[in-house]
């Protein structure tokens, strides 16, 4: 048993060698831009990813559309889109590896403590145009009536815990009473200007969940997807846009009565509230790793990285806006090598924990496999 012993901590010391050796002996700094989704992760895990390697990297953002036409044009060693590159012109040698894992939040400004708890149905008549009040009779049914909140288990860090299958443990289960009495003003919706993977996902689970309010097809313009007239002068002033995450977070804390979605540490950066999301259990849940990691495991991985998200999902747990933020990858260029350490350690536990705040999670099970397996086409 400890010649065994030995020989596993040897092995194990003679590979992490071997990795600390192939990374010094690249040195690069790479670049990359696209999904602004993914920049407080990369940020937070970028001092570890320089003392595990060696290598750094610079991270520009400009947003998924950025990235998409980047990874195009063949610049950068790297970029990242919030949702699958299907028309991509290199596919050939573009790979798409889903390391990010986080949640969008539903942001307001109500100069309140208190959390509002909103529906799908309630989310889609707000960025839609049909209901324009927060003392809506939808909202005020959201908030008050019995709720059911999962807690998952965390460590003394502030990470969830997961079992051996990669599923977040189940803390406690509890029924909580809400009363929010909602103020009589009217709703400024903010939505992302520029192409946007996050609106593509937030639109994409619109049309998801509740096809009937909101009946177009999900797309990366918020514009494109909106069901109505969005230039119709009962919109002008009322529905109004910013470029990116930090813009339109920054918007809405100017804006008192506002709502917006974005990642969620722009929340806290602008002093703005958090939503919990209702769920296909009729659950209402905070954007945090824990529910983010139950929606993820309800989804399809295809063989190309792709997700398909099961919006339908009866986890009690499940937060249904849920996204991954999908690298862009050329398997055959120049700085495969130090781009391939960078992927390989975005999956490390190390980095998705860095700051427990953010809600990024640990990516697990069939998704932890497929991304292994497209990191491995990289060189």
């Amino acid at each position: 048993m400890k010649i065994r012993k030995s020989l596993k901590i040897a092995v194990a010391a003679i590979a992490i060698t071997l990795f600390a050796t192939q990374s010094a002996s690249a040195a690069v700094n790479l670049t990359g831009a696209g999904s602004t989704f993914a920049i407080p992760l990369l940020d937070s895990c970028k001092a570890g990813f320089n003392a595990a390697t060696g290598n750094s990297f610079t991270y520009t953002g400009g947003g998924s559309g950025a990235g998409r036409a980047a990874s195009d044009k063949g610049i950068n060693d790297f970029n990242f889109s919030d949702t699958p590159h299907t028309a991509s012109t290199r596919l050939a040698t573009v790979i798409h590896i889903p390391v990010v894992a986080a949640p969008i939040a539903i942001m307001y400004h109500l100069n309140t403590t208190k959390t509002v708890n909103l529906s799908p149905a309630t989310i889609a008549g707000i960025f839609g145009g049909t209901i324009t009040k927060w003392n809506d009779p939808a909202i005020v049914a959201d908030n008050n009536r019995t709720i059911v909140q999962v807690n998952y288990r965390k460590d003394k860090n502030g990470a969830v815990v997961k079992d051996k299958a990669g599923k977040p443990i189940v803390q406690s289960t509890r029924k909580i009473r809400t009363y929010f009495t909602m103020p009589n003003k009217k709703i400024t919706v903010i939505y992302r200007a520029d192409s946007s993977g996050t609106s593509g996902n937030f639109t994409n689970f619109l049309h998801g969940t509740v096809p009937s309010v909101w009946p177009k097809a999900g797309d990366n313009s918020f514009a494109t997807s909106f069901p109505g007239k969005l230039n119709d002068m009962s919109n002008l002033g009322r529905i109004v846009s910013a470029t990116g995450s930090a813009g339109v977070a920054a918007l809405a804390a100017k804006t008192v009565y506002s709502i917006t979605y974005a990642e969620k540490n722009y929340a806290a950066a602008a002093h703005l509230g958090i939503a919990n999301v209702g769920n296909a259990a009729g659950n209402f849940q905070a954007p945090d790793s824990g529910g983010t990691s139950a929606f993820l495991g309800a989804a399809t991985v295809a063989d190309n990285g792709y997700l398909t998200f099961n919006y339908d999902t009866m986890d009690p747990g499940a937060y249904p806006l849920g996204i991954v933020s999908y690298g862009l990858v050329d398997t055959k260029g120049k700085n495969a090598s130090a781009v391939k350490d960078l992927m390989s350690y975005m999956l490390d536990p190390k980095c998705a924990n860095a700051d427990p705040s953010l809600g990024y999670t640990t990516i697990t099970g069939a998704l932890l496999a497929l991304d292994k397996a497209q990191i491995a086409k990289i060189g």
